[in-house]
């Protein structure tokens, strides 16, 4: 499995995360990213992945999406959300991330219009059911085992 980076995106609390040049991967997240709470990052929540590809399914459904609207840091660009696996290991420019969890979606998501929760996130993602229409639609977490530096562009692999 083979995509790349389209966007990486950060911002100082809150969505949405804007674009920048590039960022450096710690185990804390990236560089000048922060939280409006404390539940999300950390180690285990360091980055969000979310593939543009869900973010256009979400569009076709009418929620206002673009990159970065839905709060992840790297907005990826041909990968197949529903092959994506918790434990994966991913080389993302010269930084290698591990998939830990799906991101469960918020309500401070509604500002782009109800009913996005359940557009993306279902009781089948909930028990780990890869086979769902929904899964990694509301992207997921990762875990830096690798501090780097990723930048649109850079290819994403799937470390064997």
């Amino acid at each position: 499995m083979t995509g790349t980076v389209l966007q990486v995106n950060l911002s100082q609390g809150g969505i949405p995360k804007r674009g920048i040049p590039f960022g450096e991967l710690t185990p804390s997240g990236i560089t000048g990213d922060a939280w409006r709470y404390r539940f999300h990052g950390g180690p285990k929540q360091a980055v969000l992945l979310i593939t543009i590809e869900g973010i256009q399914e979400l569009v076709a459904q009418g929620f206002p999406l673009y990159p970065g609207a839905l709060g992840e840091n790297l907005t990826t660009q041909g990968l197949d959300r529903r092959a994506l696996r918790f434990g994966q290991r991913l080389r993302v420019g010269s930084a290698t991330i591990e998939l830990t969890k799906m991101r469960q979606p918020c309500a401070t998501l509604d500002v782009y219009g109800k009913g996005i929760q359940a557009a993306m996130y279902d009781a089948r993602v909930v028990k780990g059911d890869h086979t769902t229409p929904l899964w990694g639609l509301s992207g997921f977490y990762a875990s830096v085992v690798e501090p780097g530096t990723v930048r649109p562009g850079d290819t994403i692999t799937l470390c064997t």
